[in-house]
């Protein structure tokens, strides 16, 4: 079990950065929901760091190590910080990571109440998504049944659902491959209308998103009431609102909406909301959780998932363009072995050794890795902010790398490089780099977007994927169609949110380092009106993960005192 003599009543990290007992809603002693109320209009002064990433790797990069690490040495050099994460899926923490806290002297305690089930946001999404499907399909079953009758008996008006263009998947927060394609109503009669259904990951819903994106609990209501659950026969579409579950819905997530404080193991407050994927979701934390900690701190630390073609690009081109939060500065995280994975040469396989010409100094295997690492600073410095990268360092690595490093991403745009020494040292380790970045965030910068809004979705994908490096975006028939019946629609308007492989700054993933001469194949489209964007999807995209061989819950168990073990 991670724990700390250190750690302090969450009352009195609160108290510290201002939030005041009347705002809290005391989760046990460790941590708590944070008011809304506690948020004044215009009352934000504090400067955004937005952490990403090189293309990750098996091998990581300590991106959220870093995250957190940052935020500690920012309060370590004496100004005030707070840390906004995502709320971990117990998918990949039973399946892949055993664990999203951090580690070493940079994470998030206790980590067991955050990698488990924290305070019920993540099970509260799936309560509220799965009534949504419920009522989707007792809609048309009593539909069904009663016939022509059903108008006479309800008083309510027939929604005339059509059974081929239902699209509410149901969720459940697991990996869980079998549940793809399901059968639902079988054997049809007092079971319901049989048709075919699917499940996807809760990290996936439109509602996560939804709570991401929500400045207040009135949108939140008034986002979750344009859902789009199904069309009816004459293909206009059949909302929560319509169908009149929207405010059930919203009442099943009416504490979700509220942050979770919780602290480091150096004390430092970190703010909990919303939940990850950057490869099938917008991948990063709330609006709500930014504002409150803008107000609170002089600086806020947020990560933004996967590499800098994901959950970064989605902060700017979705979360910034709808709330306007502005970051000062972009940090990149990278480490040697990552890089040197990212060079092409290997196909690493979690769980597999460290191939040896990674674990030893390789300056020649490293110098082809960087032209990953340049091709993120490019992209990064795209939306016309300062990059600074942060080296997460390990024992093992040589000096002379290090300096290779440092030298190319100098070279290649970096506002500066710093060592992260985070695992090992918490805040001392990453003072220098707060430091830095604290002096690139004085300097005023103007964001770009990619796109305007007035561009046709077609232009827009073509800009995303152009990035990219390809050639060109190749749509399928059906991506076509349903593109031209978007704008038909009037969604034409609303950002994308591209669901691709984090793997490869392409779409697929065996393209490693730098790809050229590529195409983007997508295969769909699909809005998702509350959120306020457009989902395509690139290559074959899993909205449900499924379990490994040697799946992470074999590592974990508990003792006979209650202590956890293997989460890590």
């Amino acid at each position: 079990m991670a724990s700390s003599p250190s750690l302090k009543p969450i009352q009195e990290i609160a108290q510290r950065y201002g939030i005041t007992p009347e705002y809290l809603i005391p989760y046990g002693s460790s941590m708590a929901k944070v008011d809304l109320s506690l948020i004044k209009p215009q009352a934000s002064r504090g400067k955004l760091i937005l952490v990403s990433s090189i293309t990750p790797t098996p091998l990581g990069e300590g991106k959220t190590v870093t995250t957190i690490g940052l935020s500690q040495g920012f309060n370590f050099i004496g100004k005030s910080c707070i840390a906004c994460i995502r709320q971990p899926s117990l998918g990949p923490v039973f399946g892949v990571k055993g664990g999203a806290a951090g580690g070493g002297k940079a994470q998030v305690l206790p980590m067991e109440k955050l990698n488990l089930h924290l305070t019920g946001d993540i099970h509260a999404i799936t309560a509220a998504h799965n009534l949504a499907a419920a009522a989707l399909d007792a809609r048309l079953y009593h539909e069904h049944r009663l016939g022509d009758q059903f108008t006479e008996q309800t008083g309510l008006p027939t929604l005339n659902i059509d059974i081929n263009h239902i699209l509410w998947k149901r969720v459940i927060d697991h990996n869980d491959r079998a549940l793809r394609h399901i059968t639902v109503g079988v054997g049809g009669g007092v079971n319901g209308v049989e048709r075919a259904d699917g499940y996807d990951i809760t990290a996936a819903s439109e509602l996560m998103a939804i709570l991401a994106l929500s400045e207040d609990l009135k949108d939140m209501r008034q986002r979750i009431g344009r859902i789009i659950l199904a069309l009816d026969i004459q293909g206009k579409p059949v909302t929560a609102e319509r169908l009149e579950v929207a405010g059930a819905m919203t009442v099943l997530m009416k504490d979700a909406i509220q942050p979770t404080l919780m602290q480091t193991s150096e004390n430092t407050p970190v703010l909990i909301h919303a939940g990850p994927f950057a490869n099938i979701a917008h991948g990063n934390s709330s609006v709500i959780a930014d504002r409150i900690g803008l107000q609170q701190a002089d600086y806020v630390v947020t990560e933004a998932g996967f590499g800098s073609d994901m959950g970064m690009e989605k902060f700017f081109n979705i979360k910034y363009r709808q709330s306007g939060i502005k970051p000062s500065c972009v940090v990149l995280v990278a480490t040697l072995r990552s890089l040197k994975a990212n060079s092409g040469k290997f196909n690493i396989k979690p769980g597999q050794s460290l191939p040896a010409e990674i674990a030893e100094s390789n300056v020649e295997l490293l110098a082809q890795g960087c032209q990953n690492l340049g091709w993120h600073i490019t992209n990064a410095r795209r939306y016309g902010l300062p990059v600074v990268i942060a080296i997460n360092r390990f024992p093992t690595d040589s000096g002379e790398e290090l300096e290779y490093l440092r030298e190319y991403a100098l070279s290649h745009g970096a506002e500066g490089v710093e060592i992260s020494d985070a695992f090992a040292a918490g805040g001392a380790g990453t003072a220098r780099l707060a430091e830095l970045v604290s002096g690139v965030c004085e300097k005023q910068h103007e964001v770009t977007l990619l796109y305007p809004d007035n561009a046709s979705l077609l232009e827009k994908v073509q800009t995303l994927v152009n990035t990219y490096g390809a050639k060109q975006a190749v749509l399928t028939a059906q991506a076509s169609d349903q593109l031209t019946q978007l704008e038909k629609a009037g969604f034409g308007h609303l950002p994308l949110c591209i669901a691709k492989t984090p793997l490869s700054i392409s779409a697929d993933p065996a393209l490693k380092n730098v790809p050229k001469d590529f195409t983007v194949t997508i295969s769909s489209f699909r809005v998702s009106a509350g959120a306020g964007f457009i989902r395509a999807y690139a290559g074959n995209i899993m909205t449900m993960p499924g379990l490994g061989t040697l799946p992470a819950y074999r590592n974990i168990d508990i003792d006979q005192s209650g202590e956890i073990i293997g989460l890590s």
